[in-house]
């Protein structure tokens, strides 16, 4: 699943910056568009077309067998569902999950969303819910990264800020990874605790971050479509990542658009950009 990649050069950093803003770009265009009545294919051409107009590819169709820019995962689909014709619906919980290639570098991001749906308002609620703790656990295992000797502290970190917000359960079969000239590259980035420090934290490391969590069991099953990964009770998912580079000043997000700034505010991290 994942290829070798050394650390980068600051060089190399500096390459990849453009990548995760394209990203950044292509995601925040989807999002913009996203909204009841609207289809997942409409948001993956208007992705396609900030990727392509900044002079990329969008990473995602140099997976073979798949053409789509982004990858749109409706309430209990997790990951990697294909953008469809389906509008979307009030009270749905959304992740769309996209990357660009440029100049031979990646990046690779995803978000999430609940529509509005007065007329189900507790639903709305705990789906909102879900997504807000998905993305704190982002952001504690990008805190943690910032911080960490090893690599698998951010996993860590992750697992106990979720165990601590209730009672949601962390994808154990689906995890983060190195990204640079490939999407996926090694090392694994866990979601959870595991029992090896991983490799170490230094200058020139860059990881994708990206904690998948449900409202009920881990368990999960692929769709006939051979991508859409589901839930097998049918809880709700949410699924939100980001593309992080570790270099000699600190760390930089490379998909947000403001570095990381307002995610890492809280745990008195400030991002430093990529010299």
């Amino acid at each position: 699943m994942f290829r070798r990649s050394p650390y980068k050069s600051p060089a190399e950093l500096r390459a990849m910056v453009h990548a995760g803003r394209t990203t950044a770009s292509a995601l925040a265009r989807a999002r913009e568009l996203l909204a009841a009545g609207a289809t997942p294919l409409e948001l993956d051409a208007a992705a396609d077309q900030v990727i392509r107009g900044a002079g990329g590819v969008p990473n995602f169709t140099l997976v073979p067998g798949y053409r789509h820019t982004l990858c749109v995962s409706v309430n209990d689909d997790v990951v990697h569902g294909i953008p469809g014709e389906q509008p979307f619906r009030p009270g749905d919980i959304v992740s769309v999950d996209g990357g660009a290639e440029l100049d031979g570098w990646n990046g690779d991001a995803a978000f999430t969303v609940v529509l509005p749906d007065p007329s189900r308002p507790e639903v709305v609620a705990a789906r909102e819910q879900l997504s807000a703790v998905t993305e704190s656990a982002l952001w504690h295992g990008i805190a943690a990264l910032a911080r960490a000797s090893h690599l698998n502290e951010v996993g860590a970190a992750i697992e106990d800020f979720v165990r601590g917000a209730g009672s949601y359960g962390i994808l154990t079969d689906y995890v983060g990874h190195g990204i640079g000239r490939s999407m996926h590259e090694e090392p694994p980035v866990f979601n959870y605790r595991v029992d090896r420090r991983g490799p170490a934290v230094k200058p020139g490391l860059v990881v994708a971050i990206e904690p998948m969590i449900v409202a009920g069991a881990i368990e999960t099953f692929v769709r006939d479509d051979d991508w859409t990964v589901t839930t097998a009770d049918g809880a709700d998912a949410a699924h939100w990542e980001h593309s992080v580079a570790v270099h000699a000043g600190g760390v930089w997000v490379l998909t947000a658009e403001d570095g990381g700034a307002a995610g890492l505010a809280p745990f008195g991290i400030e991002p430093v950009p990529i010299a």
